[in-house]
């Protein structure tokens, strides 16, 4: 049976597009995940130029972009009083720095990274991150994964803890509503959803430092495809499998506070590689700094 040119030229193109979607199929999304920052106004132990070999690190990996989990500089939770000039020339810095590397980036936010003043209209405590960042939690798609970045360092009247608040839960239920349920989930929150520190550091069981309405935020996930969950917070490194979710805490960019190690884990970051079918891979990375005095 002979095959005319015309039909020889369609089955060709047939091939080369049935080629492009099966490769378009398989693309994966490569991104990083760093969290636990901690600029400061005094920036000690030569924290800054720290923080842009890490950037520098990250640019190396060819990442699709960057998420930074929060605790970015510390204003929020110290042992001395931040005004308003320094948050802004912190946070004026901190983007400056990111900007410079050309790194298409997300921030998250984190519970030193909150200033309050409620007599000047600073009562959420975002306000300002909101100023330089746009958004506190907002939610976005690459290569056929969804993100949500979440603001878990909420205040609720009359409670101790960290959440994600009435409003934000609201907001996470429309925008689920939106989503597939076979589209494979990532969240970034700073404060994690679940994590064993105090039994590890402490030797001991207590039920802090994560976020505290946690059972409602994750039943918001029933019937989608949450497969992963990137924590901070905590600056060690562990890994929760649980229910076919997979909860990471990375470590931190600055392990120790810029002093070295913190129980065992050194200053990094996380390379995670995902595609649309759900399939993930990740390496916690060192980037190589020594710590100075």
């Amino acid at each position: 049976m002979s095959m005319n040119k015309k039909s020889f030229l369609c089955l060709l193109l047939a091939l080369y597009f049935f080629s492009a979607s099966a490769q378009q199929n398989q693309e994966k999304v490569r991104f990083i995940f760093g969290t636990d920052v901690h600029q400061t106004i005094h920036n000690s132990r030569d924290r800054h130029n720290g923080f842009k070999q890490a950037l520098n690190k990250m640019k190396e990996s060819n990442a699709d972009f960057v998420i930074l989990g929060g605790d970015l500089v510390d204003i929020s939770g110290i042992s001395y009083k931040v005004s308003k000039r320094q948050t802004d020339s912190m946070y004026r810095v901190f983007k400056q720095t990111v900007d410079e590397t050309k790194l298409r980036y997300y921030l998250t936010i984190g519970n030193h990274d909150r200033y309050y003043d409620k007599d000047n209209g600073y009562v959420e405590g975002d306000e300002i991150f909101k100023e330089y960042f746009k958004e506190s939690y907002y939610t976005f798609e690459e290569k056929g994964v969804r993100f949500f970045i979440l603001n878990s360092v909420q205040d609720v009247a009359g409670k101790d803890g960290f959440y994600v608040g009435e409003k934000q839960m609201e907001w996470l239920k429309n925008e689920l509503s939106k989503v597939s349920a076979s589209t494979p989930i990532v969240v970034s929150t700073h404060v994690p959803v679940y994590s064993l520190y105090y039994p590890v550091v402490d030797g001991k069981y207590v039920f802090v430092d994560v976020i505290m309405n946690f059972k409602e935020l994750l039943k918001t996930f029933e019937n989608h495809n949450l497969k992963l969950v990137l924590q901070g917070h905590q600056h060690i490194y562990e890994e929760i499998f649980l229910q076919n979710v997979r909860y990471i805490t990375a470590g931190a960019v600055c392990a120790g506070w810029w002093s070295g190690p913190f129980h065992g884990t050194d200053m990094g970051f996380l390379i995670v590689e995902a595609d649309k079918s759900g399939d993930f891979t990740w390496e916690y990375v060192d980037f190589g700094w020594s710590a100075k005095e």
